[in-house]
């Protein structure tokens, strides 16, 4: 097998080791095939879990060998840490930003303010991650799209949207636009920690953080998705 083979990773929300875990598990299926993985990183790397400045190091090590998205967890956490806005920086510290500084002070040192713990790199890393990536008719994306727009989606459609019409594609608008397309997307647990395939799109996030695996999707040409976990 020579074409790509895309592995879409879920929401790890700082789960370190199941991520660690889980890319064991792709480069074992990718030997298997054949082929050399290409990792496709659907957001939200931070936040909430206990190690996210250590998902970060493992996902910018893996350059030229896939994508990383942008989740909206990541642009919470860069919109505190652009210091514009105290509400920013308060909506970030309770939805799992304070977990994500505690990852930056144990491996850097406590500081007099948590951004001086940070390292710079991570931060310009994440100021350059896109919020979608396609590669032919798969479209991938951290949260999802707007059926009748994509793909000109907004930026906070695809980190945050979570709209009944969007979530039923069978009732996607028959538009040229979406004619054999299959978006893989995070963001939205499932109930039963279980991926969800639909005809049109695919949801990776089994919620990592909350109990459940973190999942990947694995895409081979002329193939139905299947799935890889980690526990």
């Amino acid at each position: 097998m020579s074409e790509t083979v895309h592995y879409a990773i879920g929401d790890v929300h700082g789960e370190a080791e199941k991520l660690a875990r889980l890319h064991d598990c792709i480069r074992e299926d990718a030997a298997r095939l054949g082929v050399a993985p290409h990792f496709v990183h659907l957001g939200d790397l931070v936040d909430r879990g206990p190690d996210s400045r250590a998902v970060i190091e493992s996902v910018m090590q893996l350059d030229g060998e896939g994508v990383c998205l942008r989740g909206n967890h990541e642009a919470m956490m860069l919109n505190a840490y652009s210091g514009e806005s105290g509400l920013a920086e308060h909506s970030w510290a309770t939805n799992g930003g304070m977990q994500t500084v505690e990852s930056y002070n144990r491996a850097n040192g406590e500081t007099d303010h948590w951004r001086a713990a940070v390292d710079r790199n991570h931060i310009h890393w994440l100021r350059g991650l896109p919020s979608m990536w396609r590669d032919g008719r798969l479209v991938f994306v951290h949260a999802g799209i707007d059926p009748y727009r994509f793909p000109d989606c907004v930026e906070e459609v695809r980190l945050w949207t979570r709209s009944r019409i969007f979530l039923n594609s069978e009732a996607w608008p028959q538009r040229e636009a979406l004619e054999d397309v299959l978006v893989v997307h995070g963001h939205t647990p499932t109930d039963d920690f279980e991926p969800e395939r639909q005809r049109r799109r695919v949801n990776v996030d089994t919620g990592a953080c909350f109990g459940g695996p973190l999942t990947c999707a694995v895409l081979a040409p002329d193939e139905k998705p299947r799935f890889l976990h980690a526990r």
